[in-house]
This record gives structure tokens, C-alpha cells and sequence, in this order.
């Protein structure tokens, strides 16, 4: 399979973070984590940090203007040789509408999607007790009811599109992670 871009797209707290940081090692991808770049643009002290950081605490999505211009700036970054995995993105249709066009006119337009499922009460679960292990603020009760409400809302519609436009793999989030790892291993010709 000779792709340039792989998608990670599930609720939170399916374990897609993990399993993109894991494939990009193997496939030797450049790993995005469009929550890790907002965060560490929440800690600056201008305008777009403060916003993005009230964004956050409020448990929302970040608005598609927002994304797509920190999407084009931090494209900048990554080798022109190197494949991407997005972890995080897109999370709407709107998003993926840009995204891949935008993709496909820097050279990168092979595609694939993983769709990590995992049910609500399974989601919750992991988020509140990442919340204790990481100590993260974004993870209230409420913040991840909220966040939820708008994956299902705003990102579920994602997978239709991406469905039709990319390769596109359901994997089964549940089990414990070498088992994920496993399944998504076997799609990459990786497993033993």
C-alpha cells in the first residue's frame, strides 16, 4: 500500500493518539496531533493562545478557520518526503472538504482512514481516568459529555466522506492495546 496520508479518526479516548504514534514509528510518518499543537498554543500569552485556551477549557471544538490556518501554517514543517498521520483531524466536513484538496495539491493524495470505535460509556470511562493518571483540566465529567456530544454530531458525518474518498479500516477500539495494535498491524503487512 503506498500511501502519503493516514487519518486516525475516533471519540475521544478511543486510543487513537496512542495507535497513531505507534504506526507513524513503523511506517517512519510524520505524526500530527492537532490537540497537542492547539494546547501548546493555548500556553502562549496572545490573542489566538487565549482563545484557543478558553476553547479548550469549555470542552469545544475549535472553529474551521482556526484549524485550517494552523493546518497551513504548521504544513510548512513537514518534509515534503515524509507521509503524515493525523491524529485529530479532520473533525468536520468542512475540514475533510479543505483538507484533502489542499492535501492533494501539495503532492499527497493517496489516503487512508482508521476509524477507531469505541462506545460512549467506553470513552468516558478512559477520559475520566486519564483525568486522574495526566492531571488534564480539559477532562471534566462535563467537558467530556460535551466533547462527546460534538464528536457524534460534528465528527461522525466525517466518516462517510472520508469513507468514499479514502481507504477505510473500522477497527474494534475496545480491547487492550497490543490487540488494536494487532488489527491495525495485519492492514500494514506488519503483523507476525
Amino acid at each position: 500500500m503506498n500511501l502519503d496520508v493516514i487519518f486516525f479518526i475516533g471519540p475521544q479516548g478511543s486510543g487513537k493518539g496512542t495507535q497513531a504514534k505507534l504506526l507513524a514509528e513503523k511506517l517512519d510518518f510524520f505524526y500530527w496531533e492537532m490537540g497537542a499543537i492547539f494546547r501548546e498554543i493555548a500556553g502562549r500569552d496572545d490573542e489566538l493562545g487565549k482563545r484557543i485556551a478558553a476553547m479548550i477549557n469549555q470542552g469545544i471544538y475549535i472553529d474551521d478557520e482556526t484549524t485550517l490556518a494552523i493546518v497551513k501554517e504548521k504544513m510548512a514543517a513537514v518534509p515534503q518526503d515524509r507521509g503524515i498521520i493525523f491524529d485529530g483531524l479532520p473533525r468536520r466536513v468542512s475540514q475533510a472538504e479543505y483538507l484533502l484538496p489542499f492535501l492533494m495539491s501539495i503532492g499527497k493524495g493517496e489516503f487512508m482512514t482508521i476509524f477507531l470505535d469505541v462506545p460512549h460509556d467506553e470513552s468516558v470511562k478512559r477520559l475520566l481516568h486519564r483525568a486522574e493518571v495526566e492531571g488534564r483540566k480539559d477532562d471534566t465529567k462535563e467537558s467530556i459529555e460535551r466533547r462527546l456530544l460534538q464528536y457524534t454530531s460534528e465528527t461522525v458525518p466525517v466518516l462517510d466522506y472520508l469513507r468514499s474518498r479514502t481507504n477505510f479500516a473500522v477497527i474494534d477500539g475496545r480491547p487492550p492495546i497490543p490487540a488494536v495494535t494487532e488489527e491495525i498491524d495485519k492492514i500494514f503487512g506488519f503483523a507476525s
